[in-house]
């Protein structure tokens, strides 16, 4: 029995989310759409609204539904420093260890020359001109431990280097509650490269 097409192109959008493959977005799609109340139209709504108010903060490149994103806003910030990461994702796992007290700079992406992404396709214009400010003292490079990240990285080292300000990069290794013997020898070189003395 084939499906209606107005069912089946529900489907289909489902599909393009990240994660979810055919099972699940009939899953969601069937029950969008059995689902007695008006709970498709708010939903239908909620995304409307959200992508109609919501755009990238004017500083530091976030999402946000005013001009000025709350971080950047607060007065509480240490603006010396800026955590430079790809995606706005990344700033709320940073916040929730209620342990960095910067401020942030999102990307939107990484370099990727076999996608056909270089330095222009992402944010890094924007953050080089907050850098011009002569504010900020240290970058954090927090870009994914990845090709294209650590490109990305070496990339913004360069540049912010030769303005005279300190680099660093976040460190990576052993997982805390992880077995060494599970560990691949990528994570494993990174983790001595990174050791603290105790």
């Amino acid at each position: 029995m084939n499906s209606p097409s107005s069912l089946e192109k529900l489907i289909e959008q489902f599909q393009r989310f990240p994660g979810i493959g055919k099972k699940t977005a009939r899953r969601l799609a069937y029950y969008v759409i059995t689902r007695q109340d008006n709970m498709a139209q708010k939903f239908a709504d909620a995304l409307l609204d959200a992508k109609s108010k919501i755009g990238y903060c004017t500083v530091c490149q976030n999402l946000t539904d005013g001009e000025i994103c709350s971080v950047c806003s607060s007065s509480d910030r240490d603006r010396s420093v800026i955590c430079v990461v790809e995606d706005p994702q990344d700033i709320l796992a940073f916040e929730r260890t209620r342990e960095y007290k910067g401020l942030y700079h999102v990307l939107h992406g990484a370099i990727s020359p076999l996608d056909g992404i270089g330095p222009e396709q992402i944010k890094l214009r924007e953050l080089m001109s907050r850098l011009s400010s002569g504010e900020v003292r240290e970058i954090i490079v927090a870009t994914n431990p990845t090709v294209e990240g650590e490109a990305t990285a070496s990339y913004i080292s360069r540049l912010v280097k030769a303005m005279g300000i300190k680099v660093s990069r976040l460190a990576y290794g052993i997982p805390v509650g992880s077995d060494l013997e599970y560990a691949d020898e990528v994570t494993l070189s990174r983790a001595l490269e990174g050791r603290n003395e105790l």
